[in-house]
């Protein structure tokens, strides 16, 4: 059947049953007739088969040590995850599902992940920091009960300052000159610093 030849009464009689019967919004509805429309259009005609794929190697040879192969178009590379987004257009579900593989199939190259796990663990990477490791279990244990409830004062900071001369060693030295240190504007201009 060709959709111009379709009934239309045909069509209003199966989209006013499926109203009667299901709640549908009034912006669905348009929606609802155009599908409806489609389906009894297509009706008689041959159902096309999808596009059977075939993969540029076999899934049991597209995982090596070093590298791993695109089943789509052959590229070797270390890992597959940007090639076939910016490639294929493929996010890394779309790509397992296409080839029909397992959700733990590997698009990195089993080396590959090793030199990067090893690299992070030698960095310290995906560790508490030892501070956190020792101090949290020791707050965790509490305080024995003959214990001071008063906290431990805290030894005080020495602030840096600049070494002063001792008034001995002014008075013996010739004090020299001061220079009028000059202060920059926010304009850029440099004017000497009153005294």
């Amino acid at each position: 059947m060709e959709t111009e030849r379709i009934d239309a009464h045909l069509t209003a009689r199966i989209v006013r049953n499926y109203v009667k019967h299901h709640r549908v919004g009034t912006g669905e509805i348009a929606d609802l007739i155009t599908s409806i429309h489609q389906a009894l259009g297509k009706l008689g005609q041959p159902v096309q088969p999808e596009e059977i794929r075939t993969p540029a190697v076999p899934v049991r040879r597209s995982v090596h040590q070093e590298y791993v192969i695109c089943l789509d178009c052959g590229y070797r590379g270390k890992t597959l995850r940007r090639h076939i987004n910016s490639q294929h257009g493929l996010s890394r579900d779309e790509y397992l599902k296409r080839w029909g593989l397992r959700s733990d199939h590997p698009l990195t190259a089993p080396a590959y992940s090793e030199r990067r796990s090893s690299l992070a663990k030698a960095l310290g990477l995906g560790r508490k920091p030892k501070a956190q490791e020792t101090s949290a279990p020791a707050a965790a244990m509490p305080a024995p009960p003959d214990a001071d409830p008063k906290p431990e004062a805290k030894p005080t900071r020495r602030r840096r300052s600049r070494a002063l001369p001792k008034p001995e060693d002014v008075a013996s030295e010739a004090a020299p000159a001061r220079r009028a240190r000059k202060r920059r504007s926010r304009s850029g201009v440099t004017s000497p610093q009153p005294e």
